[in-house]
């Protein structure tokens, strides 16, 4: 039987650098920080699963956007109360907007919608639900 969605694992190549974008930016909660044999590992809490961020000894390079025909992951996604005013935020504070915000295009499911690139140039969607959701 199913719970619920647990998390989902990345690779970063500055551990510091990503918990500044997703905690202290985004708004995610640091869960768990530690020390492993080739790196460093967090637990992001999103508040509806986890970011597993691994951060190993080793050089790492940038992330390659998925092809839209090769299966894998293009994005992640995060609800926020204000699109507009989050972007202004990160965009203030330094971070790649590739989207600017605008209105969704599955609006049964998303209002308004944005992206942008994480430190590590990983896609980030940044929608508002649509009410009732």
């Amino acid at each position: 039987m199913l719970v619920g969605f647990e998390h989902a694992g990345m690779t970063a190549a500055d551990l510091d650098r990503t918990i500044h974008f997703y905690c202290d930016l985004l708004g995610l909660r640091l869960a768990l920080r530690k020390r492993q044999a080739t790196g460093e590992l967090a637990f992001l809490d999103a508040g509806g699963g986890m970011l597993e961020i691994f951060a190993p000894d080793e050089p790492v390079t940038t992330a390659r956007d998925v092809p839209l025909g090769e299966a894998g992951v293009r994005h992640l996604t995060f609800a926020v109360t204000d699109v507009d005013a989050m972007v202004s935020r990160l965009e203030a504070a330094g971070v790649p907007v590739v989207e600017c915000p605008r209105d969704a295009h599955n609006r049964e499911m998303v209002r308004r919608v944005a992206f942008v690139r994480d430190p590590d140039g990983i896609l980030v969607e940044l929608v508002e639900r649509t009410p009732g959701r």
